[in-house]
């Protein structure tokens, strides 16, 4: 059963930081690339490709979030079948990537999609069209800061699930002296 825990737990960090890594290297630059613009043409580009891009990020957030409830039943569950009650640093690391994803999904995303479609909405004033473009950019600057917020601590959380600092220990009864 360790094994299993052990296994489990490194396969949600990796799976957790190699989502997040591609979405901020991979993903996230592809929706805004040029090749992008070429493939839909400048007239459609804007609308488009951000609507893509809330495709994919939506369900990005998605995954981040069950990665994080996997990896707070992953503690629980050494908690309880080890003994072995999460360190201070580590729980509060933990907790905190899961309410990053939780901004995430549930703050910022909804405000970008909304400024996007500000944006690109058909009967908007050219001066509401320039705030929502202006606010939506710093939006996705924040987004892109919490992504590599999200890397570094998924990279100090995937080290401490390989390499977990307290060891089950089991004393032998005839070392015991009354």
């Amino acid at each position: 059963m360790i094994g299993f825990l052990r296994f489990v737990g490194l396969l949600n960090a990796a799976v957790w930081l190699g989502a997040t890594v591609f979405s901020t290297s991979g993903a996230w630059p592809a929706v805004y690339s040029v090749e992008m613009k070429e493939l839909l043409g400048a007239k459609n580009y804007p609308y488009f490709s951000e609507a893509v891009g809330q495709i994919i990020f939506s369900r990005y957030f998605q995954l981040q979030m069950v990665c994080g409830v996997v990896a707070l039943l992953h503690v629980l569950a050494e908690w309880l079948y080890l003994g072995r009650s999460a360190r201070r640093f580590w729980l509060g690391l933990l907790i905190g990537l899961c309410a990053l994803s939780l901004i995430g999904g549930y703050w910022v995303q909804p405000r970008m999609k909304a400024l996007h479609a500000v944006n690109c909405g058909m009967n908007t004033r050219p001066e509401i069209r320039k705030a929502a473009s202006n606010s939506f950019r710093a939006w996705r600057h924040v987004s892109h800061a919490m992504n590599v917020l999200m890397i570094g601590g998924l990279v100090l959380y995937l080290w401490r699930v390989a390499n977990p600092a307290d060891q089950t220990c089991f004393l032998d009864a005839s070392k015991v002296r009354s």
